[in-house]
């Protein structure tokens, strides 16, 4: 395991859940990430779908002990650049682009690209990815497909995420070949507009709580 896949290995390793955090308002980013944490979820994907994104990732990365904060939704070697400089511990992209996979490669932080077939997972373990985001989850095949690419493809382990929620969270989190789940539902809009960070931390408790690897190929 080289440097980068231990980093990330304890960073996707140290809860059940990643939640993937789309923040419009940046004064919500510090007080959000301190209740998650709280809950005892510490790697915060912060997407880039936003104009608050990097302020975001800034703003955590300074301001919140014990969160390990990463860039979603990085879709170019610029957009990388930018979040490695706002002090991303971790890097996520949907998909990935020859661009991008060598923009990582030399940035020196973690990278989790995306895949939603086996040929992209197989792609990306020939560059040495042993830690894939599954993305979409749910409409690229669900449990039942990263389910059937246990046996083939022992070597890799997914972090599922798109159409994750507390209802199937389980489900993906029982597989042998699944370290972690990422998923919105622990911070739900209205929770955070209203500032009710009790309510996110109690959220953060149960996913904290879920249990993994209990599901073998077959």
């Amino acid at each position: 395991m080289n440097q980068h896949d231990e980093t990330l290995h304890r960073i996707l390793s140290a809860a059940p859940v990643v939640p993937v955090l789309t923040i419009e308002d940046p004064a919500a980013a510090v007080p959000l990430a301190r209740a998650l944490v709280a809950g005892g979820l510490t790697a915060l994907e912060i997407t880039l779908r936003t104009a608050a994104g990097l302020d975001c990732i800034r703003a955590i990365a300074a301001e919140v002990e014990g969160a390990n904060v990463g860039a979603g939704t990085v879709l170019d070697a610029r957009q990388l650049d930018d979040a490695v400089r706002a002090g991303a511990k971790f890097l996520v992209s949907p998909g990935a682009t020859p661009q991008l996979i060598e923009a990582a490669a030399a940035c020196g932080v973690p990278y989790l690209p995306g895949v939603a077939t086996a040929g992209e997972a197989m792609t990306l373990a020939e560059r040495g990815y042993r830690y894939l985001k599954f993305f979409p989850a749910e409409p690229a095949g669900g449990v039942a497909y990263l389910k059937a690419l246990a046996a083939p493809l022992p070597g890799i382990r997914f972090c599922p995420t798109g159409g994750i929620g507390a209802n199937n969270a389980n489900l993906y989190l029982a597989l042998p070949n699944v370290i972690c789940v990422g998923g919105s539902w622990v911070a739900p809009g209205e929770a955070v507009a209203a500032a009710d960070w009790a309510r996110v931390t109690a959220l953060a408790l149960g996913a904290t709580a879920l249990k993994r690897g209990a599901v073998r190929p077959g």
